[in-house]
């Protein structure tokens, strides 16, 4: 909420000598903004006012109102430098088991040989500083402090949280050690850093005439209003985004879940996951070191700044894109002729584009792209390197409607672009401009040069969910009493009209129903109609990662989904039922007896790999 001037002035008139930084001479000077001339009776002198925010930072809520991170009172122990320390009598005093105790003060250890005595803190409930309290006299050497820090009352959605940078220094320092190479990738301050300057709030300046008793007699330029720290309300769900987390888990590879409607984002999960109070709690060095030290670089906000090869899901944009251009239609049907590529499927003929969806028939499109790359204005003419180049760019540009192959504009720190290559990219990596579709033919299912990010792939099913428009997706629904930032208000239309987008859906319902690639992930008990779409990433360096993207209920959208997890398989049996999950939680708060048993075993999977 903005403070007016007046009400500062009427505050700080009585101590106004005591604020004054700058005070000039009655002449203003050349180029200054100035009030109506005073009386020239009377010598007034021109002051400059600085008014502190004395505002607390602003809070961060959940879509429900939920508080997820404050600015609260934090107790912090001191443990004797000198050894030995009793840890089961410490253990009792705090309320805490041995195994717990010692597990506490190895977590607060920045590496597992750190010398005896080494400095150690940690932090306390209200309850069990007052414990230390009233015993103090027993335990002279514990050291007990009060101090003002940002409190997570979550442990989810760390990616998307954050951190604010004076408070994460110790991080930051440590992770300049160990990731010296990688260290920009693992910065991520997520909203508490991205609205940094509207959470934490700004102090005025006010610009007064006064005469020689202090009196004030109006204003010499005009004064600076006064900003409080604003509350942050996002527009994550924190139950969905905890439920998220616990099918993700230990496991590489994302989760994100927005609402197609206004492009609020209701979950972000980055894999592995990891306690949103780690990267700023002073007793939490140790799991940090663990955290920077993983291969599985768990750190890297992966929906946001990692781009991978998106797999079958692309097929959904190539078949948009052909649709547009004339290169195919609903009815037009394609041999599954595997002497072009092989296709893991066994399915009745491709028909139509909806049988090739529901069964990712790839020779379909193979030659759905091949109709996009070769196909000539005139059918008399033949294909030639001109026509390629100029299809292909023409593809391009209809794909990056999509927001492909540049930032979407997302309220989270460094946000990776994707790629998809250009002509010119192929001429330079294959060394002639000779290049035929049979050495590009990767983009028809979504492999080879193509990347998108997971926020990219979520929307890419919003897109396709809303028939042919976005609204940028973001995590701030709204900044103190108003809404969000103007930028995720506006909608954003593809080059691909809506009847062509509407063309997909039939096959992506088909991909939920019986025969499909997904038919095991459907919601058809709970009266749910998904529409979603299955893909298998190949892996030369290990096993293949699952993705899958979808949206429901299928003719009214509520939730659109996108899921990777790398080295899982297919992924219609990996990927798909986490995403099916999550809409069932959201849409009808709980999941079905039918599926229980599912959910345990992706859990403990989840778990096993943490």
């Amino acid at each position: 909420m903005l403070k007016s001037a007046n009400n500062w002035k009427m505050s700080f008139i009585a101590t106004l000598l005591l604020l004054v930084t700058a005070c000039s001479s009655p002449n203003p000077q050349q180029g200054e903004a100035s009030a109506p001339a005073p009386d020239t009776s009377t010598a007034y002198t021109r002051c400059r006012v600085v008014v502190p925010n004395t505002s607390a930072r602003g809070r961060v809520l959940d879509r429900n109102d939920s508080v997820l991170v404050a600015t609260r009172a934090q107790y912090l122990l001191s443990l004797p430098r000198r050894p030995p320390l009793d840890t089961l009598a410490l253990g009792k005093l705090l309320g805490w088991g041995p195994v717990a105790t010692k597990q506490r003060i190895a977590d607060a250890l920045p590496y597992e040989e750190a010398p005896a005595g080494y400095p150690v803190q940690l932090s306390l409930s209200k309850a069990e500083a007052e414990r230390v309290k009233a015993h103090q006299k027993e335990w002279p050497d514990l050291k007990l402090t009060e101090r003002m820090r940002r409190v997570y009352t979550t442990q989810a959605g760390a990616p998307a949280l954050g951190y604010m940078t004076a408070e994460a220094q110790s991080f930051l320092n440590q992770a300049s050690r160990y990731r010296r190479g990688r260290f920009f990738r693992l910065r991520n301050g997520g909203v508490e850093a991205y609205y940094n300057g509207l959470l934490t709030g700004h102090g005025g300046i006010l610009h007064p005439l006064l005469d020689s008793a202090n009196q004030e007699h109006g204003t010499w330029a005009p004064d600076t209003i006064q900003q409080v720290g604003q509350d942050l309300h996002l527009s994550l769900d924190a139950r969905l985004q905890a439920y998220a987390e616990s099918l993700i888990g230990g496991r590489k590879g994302y989760l994100v879940a927005l609402d197609p409607r206004t492009g609020e984002i209701l979950c972000f999960v980055s894999g592995p996951t990891f306690s949103a109070r780690t990267l700023t709690a002073p007793d939490q060095a140790g799991v940090r070191a663990k955290l920077l030290q993983s291969e599985d670089m768990p750190l890297v906000n992966r929906p946001a700044m990692l781009a991978n090869p998106p797999g079958s899901v692309f097929k959904l944009v190539n078949a948009a894109v052909a649709l547009q251009l004339g290169a195919i239609t609903p009815q037009t049907g394609f041999h599954c002729d595997q002497s072009l590529i092989s296709c893991v499927h066994h399915h009745p003929p491709g028909k139509n584009l909806t049988i090739g969806l529901q069964y990712s028939c790839n020779p379909y499109f193979y030659q759905v792209m091949r109709n996009i790359i070769s196909r000539m204005p005139d059918s008399l003419a033949t294909d030639t390197v001109a026509a390629r180049h100029a299809n292909l760019a023409q593809w391009r540009r209809y794909v990056r409607s999509f927001g492909l192959d540049s930032v979407l504009g997302v309220d989270v720190p460094r946000e990776a672009p994707g790629f998809l290559p250009t002509p010119a990219y192929y001429d330079k990596a294959r060394r002639t401009t000779h290049w035929t579709y049979r050495s590009i033919y990767s983009l028809s299912i979504g492999q080879g040069e193509i990347n998108l990010t997971g926020l990219q792939m979520a929307n890419m099913a919003a897109i396709i969910a809303n028939r042919g428009w976005y609204i940028r997706p973001h995590l701030v629904r709204s900044v103190g009493d108003g809404g969000p930032l103007p930028r995720f208000t506006e909608k954003h239309y593809t080059l691909v009209d809506s009847a062509n987008l509407a063309a997909l859906v039939p096959g992506m319902i088909a991909v939920m129903q019986r025969g499909g690639t997904a038919e095991t992930s459907s919601l058809a008990d709970v009266g749910i109609t998904v529409a979603g779409k299955t893909g298998t990433v190949q892996n030369d360096e290990g096993d293949d990662h699952a993705t899958f993207v979808g949206f429901a209920p299928a003719n009214n959208p509520r939730i659109a989904v996108a899921v990777y997890l790398e080295n899982a398989g297919f992924g219609a049996t990996a990927a798909a039922p986490c995403a099916v999950m999550v809409m069932e939680k959201y849409l009808k708060g709980s999941i079905a007896p039918k599926r229980k048993h599912w959910e345990s075993r992706i859990k403990r999977r989840a778990k096993i790999e943490d």
